[in-house]
């Protein structure tokens, strides 16, 4: 363990002129290798002298001999000299191609569905000796789950942040309705009359039927029926295939769905609120090279995602 007594009485200065002082054997040449004057170098030597307790370096000619005690204690501060500089040098760029490691991402699954395929495939390219690991998450535990390292970021609609991290605005999601052209003869845009008579589905991780559609209904004095709850996104185009029922969902996963199972997408008759959909990472990351670097890679792999699915929302390019 370090004696923090000892090490408070010496400038760490004074160690890089003995350092140069050893080298060069030579005051004038020293000074000018330390950018300071010869008073301000012999005022250095003289510190050193008087807190190692020895002469350190006698005259000699024009040149300076090193005591005993100098030649002694030298290889280990050139070490030391050298191990600092090492500590403090800016590291290299990060290089994902040649990186082995886990990337590890939090989302829940409607955002797995959309972005974790394309996500996976770009890493798969980019830095092919890495994997990928999602983490299933929602925005209650996502700040917990951030603190205790289980990913690297997560992507959700997220609450306020702590002081100690970081929430950076990705898209507004908004909310489509989703329904089977064979279950439900409909014409888009859908009537709010028909939207009103139609079955509907929902999808809750709690077991709750009641949503901001509800709630939209609610302000607008109508109400619907809806007939089944599942907890997950997963389970809707098997239901919407089997009987008419509308869903109203996120876009990004909708869009998904509609191309995968024959699904009608369309515009909800009612006006609902779209959702801030954020990653929120630890301010500790914000200028690590390899998180920087993942952090970015998903901005551009997102946007690359809801373009190519026909999604209207746009994406956040600052990461």
């Amino acid at each position: 363990m370090m004696n923090d007594a000892t090490l408070r009485k010496i400038d760490l200065n004074l160690l890089l002129a003995f350092s140069v002082l050893m080298q060069e054997r030579n005051v004038s040449r020293a000074a000018e290798r330390l950018l300071l004057g010869q008073p301000g170098l012999s005022a250095a030597l003289k510190r050193l002298r008087e807190t190692l307790d020895d002469e350190l370096f006698v005259r000699v000619g024009r040149g300076l001999q090193p005591t005993a005690r100098a030649l002694a204690i030298a290889p280990a501060i050139e070490d030391a000299l050298s191990g600092i500089e090492r500590a403090i040098r800016r590291p290299a760029a990060f290089d994902p191609a040649s990186w082995e490691g886990e990337f590890r991402i939090g989302m829940c699954d409607n955002l797995e569905s959309a972005f974790f395929g394309p996500l996976a495939a770009r890493l798969s390219v980019q830095a092919p000796r890495a994997r990928l690991v999602g983490i299933a998450s929602d925005k209650r535990g996502a700040s917990r789950m951030l603190d205790d390292g289980v990913y690297d970021f997560s992507v959700s609609v997220h609450e306020e942040p702590a002081s100690w991290h970081i929430r950076m605005p990705l898209f507004d999601q908004i909310s489509v309705c989703l329904f089977h052209p064979d279950q439900l003869k409909l014409q888009a845009p859908l009537r709010l009359e028909d939207f009103i008579n139609a079955p509907h589905v929902t999808v809750s991780f709690e077991g709750n039927s009641s949503s901001s559609v509800d709630e939209a209904l609610a302000r607008a004095g109508h109400s619907r029926r809806v007939v089944a709850s599942v907890p997950r996104f997963s389970a809707l185009p098997m239901a919407l295939r089997a009987m008419p029922a509308i869903a109203t969902i996120p876009e990004s996963i909708a869009c998904c769905m509609a191309q995968l199972h024959g699904l009608v997408i369309a515009a909800p008759p009612i006006e609902l609120p779209a959702d801030p959909i954020t990653m929120l990472y630890r301010r500790v990351d914000q200028a690590d090279g390899r998180a920087l670097w993942f952090r970015r890679l998903f901005v551009e792999v997102a946007a690359a995602a809801l373009k190519a699915s026909g999604c209207q929302m746009g994406i956040s390019q600052a990461a």
